[in-house]
């Protein structure tokens, strides 16, 4: 909580991508006064572009730009040669390109007016849409201009890059949210109503979207890598990216098809499989609305994460200088404190997840365990949430936790792995990448293990590491043609999350790259897909916790019991058909 208050008093994030004049005023929005600077707080809200008194020539010292910037409401479509001109522009336009205590009638009057207003003759000029500058169209005021610029973008570092490129994208990103949002109700509805058609529908679309994404991407590196205006650091940035998501992606294709081929001829079975889970879910109709309030829970924390992060990105003091202008100065210690907020983005991510798993788990197994099905019990969902929160709490906190300390050391390695890159140690390399391949097969299987953790914390209201000693114990003792079936019907459930990730990928290649200038958009994209990727997982969940609860279940019915008058089983005949 410290970060985020600090963060939202001293960062204004509005300052990377929407620019502020040398008075502490940021374009495009109503701003606060600043203590020295008399020109500072005024309402910029109609005056959304940045123009420099000196456009054509510009010198950049210490990632400040050495001319007077001002907010002003349009640029100057045409070259205006005098004082004259720039007065006539003003009343004509309502945009004035002189400093703010400078009247529009004392341009042409006033003795230090050539001090207080643009170097004659201005430039024609064109708002740029990334960083809203107005960008001199003359042939050498834009050479000089555009070196000053990339040589700023170059010098920023990662970190600012890739929230400059996130401010610049975000209404694209919000498009896209709404997109996987939309593919993750197509989904669910898929798997409500399961068919063998539908099965292999979505598995052709499956196939068809990682070939068709991994050749798209294969074709932007090869495009953006024989691209000669690559100049730019972000540019750069996105070639290594963008050849970095078509390996990955390729070797998910691979994986993915051939594991395909080697479960098609237990489709079948899996129908069947989702059919009973079909008959669970309808007894327990409001087990398909649990998402959606995990949906919303998980948006608002990552609008509140996203902003925070902003906020820390730009977070900075503003000082005053002896001419009344502001200089913005960046404090020490922020990228140490993202890490921290990246930590609690995943461990929080983790635990909303856990606990609406628990909360299935909970309601399947209150229904499973019923022995008269003809009067099943009262708002299952609500007890088993009124019981994680009231017993079960840290066994939720625990599960989440493991998972985030196995997937920050991957990240980790794969930090320096891209660090290792520029100093060709091959070794080294070969060594991190397997490292790194290792802990993402036991977050994984962790995942899948704390799932039927969660289910035999629900069944015998045990803490986490009894109830991990007895998952362990009865997935020993199943029947492993049984195991196998659930297992292949957890790898078409991962499908359904693979499909929504793929095609809202998709939509954001097509988007993002008609968004070339300027723009870290490969990173944005990776949020995308982590968010589809959760939105999916959160969505998808309820079935996968229901089939795997369902499974252990069975396990300890049929190990407790023998189906005699004296010990019947609790499985439901119906659900067997």
């Amino acid at each position: 909580m410290f970060i985020t208050g600090y963060a939202v008093m001293a960062g204004a994030a509005e300052r990377l991508v929407l620019g502020y004049d040398s008075f502490g005023n940021i374009c495009g929005r109503k701003n606060t006064p600043v203590k020295g600077a008399p020109l500072s707080g005024q309402d910029m809200t109609n005056k959304k572009y940045v123009f420099f008194l000196n456009s054509c020539s510009l010198e950049m010292q210490s990632l400040k730009i050495s001319s007077v910037s001002l907010c002003v409401s349009s640029c100057p479509q045409e070259q205006l040669n005098s004082l004259e001109d720039l007065q006539s522009f003003a009343r004509n336009n309502g945009s004035c390109l002189c400093v703010y205590n400078l009247n529009v009638s004392s341009y042409t009057l006033n003795p230090k007016a050539a001090e207080l207003c643009p170097t004659l003759p201005v430039p024609p000029s064109k708002s740029f849409p990334l960083f809203n500058r107005c960008v001199p169209q003359h042939p050498e005021c834009y050479s000089k201009y555009a070196s000053v610029l990339i040589s700023m973008v170059n010098e920023m570092d990662v970190f600012h890059r890739i929230l400059s490129g996130i401010l610049a994208g975000r209404d694209t990103v919000i498009g896209l949210s709404v997109l996987a949002l939309a593919f993750c109700f197509i989904v669910v509805l898929t798997f409500r109503f399961i068919r063998t058609l539908l099965v292999h529908t979505l598995i052709a679309l499956v196939v068809f979207g990682l070939l068709f994404v991994s050749g798209v991407l294969w074709w932007l590196y090869y495009d953006y890598r024989n691209d000669p205006s690559t100049e730019l650091e972000t540019q750069k940035e996105n070639v290594k990216f963008l050849l970095g998501y078509a390996i990955f992606s390729t070797i998910i294709t691979i994986v993915l098809l051939s594991l395909i081929l080697v479960l098609r001829k237990k489709l079948q079975f899996t129908v069947q499989l989702f059919q009973i889970v079909g008959k669970m879910i309808s007894r327990i109709p409001f087990l398909l609305f649990q998402p959606l309030w995990t949906f919303l829970i998980l948006i608002v924390y990552w609008i509140f994460w996203v902003a925070v992060l902003l906020s820390l990105g730009t977070a900075g003091t503003a000082q005053t200088t002896s001419e009344g202008q502001v200089e913005y100065r960046a404090l020490s210690g922020i990228c140490y404190m993202a890490w921290y907020h990246f930590v609690g983005l995943i461990w929080t991510s983790e635990f909303i997840l856990a606990c609406q798993q628990m909360t299935i788990a909970g309601a399947v197994v209150t229904c499973y365990f019923n022995r008269n099905k003809n009067s099943p019990p009262r708002h299952p969902v609500l007890s088993s949430i009124s019981i994680i929160f009231c017993y079960h709490l840290g066994t939720v906190v625990k599960g989440s936790f493991l998972i985030a300390i196995l997937r920050i050391p991957r990240i980790v390695l794969l930090h320096l792995f891209n660090i290792l890159k520029q100093k060709e140690s091959a070794c080294a390399k070969c060594l991190l990448k397997c490292c790194s391949c290792w802990l993402w097969c036991q977050e994984g299987c962790l995942s899948y293990f704390n799932q039927h953790v969660y289910t035999t914390t629900a069944i015998n209201g045990t803490s986490f590491c009894t109830s991990a000693k007895d998952a362990v114990h009865i997935l020993a003792k199943s029947s492993a043609e049984f195991a196998s079936i659930s297992c292949c019907g957890d790898f078409i459930i991962f499908l359904g999350k693979v499909f929504v990730v793929c095609f809202t990928v998709f939509g954001g290649l097509m988007a993002f790259n008609y968004h070339r200038e300027l723009q870290a958009w490969v990173v944005p994209l990776l949020l995308v897909g982590f968010f589809a990727y959760l939105m999916s997982h959160s969505f998808l969940s309820v079935f996968e916790v229901t089939l795997d609860a369902m499974f252990l279940c069975f396990a300890i019915d049929m190990e407790t019991n023998d189906g005699s008058a004296e010990k019947p089983y609790f499985v439901d005949q119906e659900l067997l058909v």
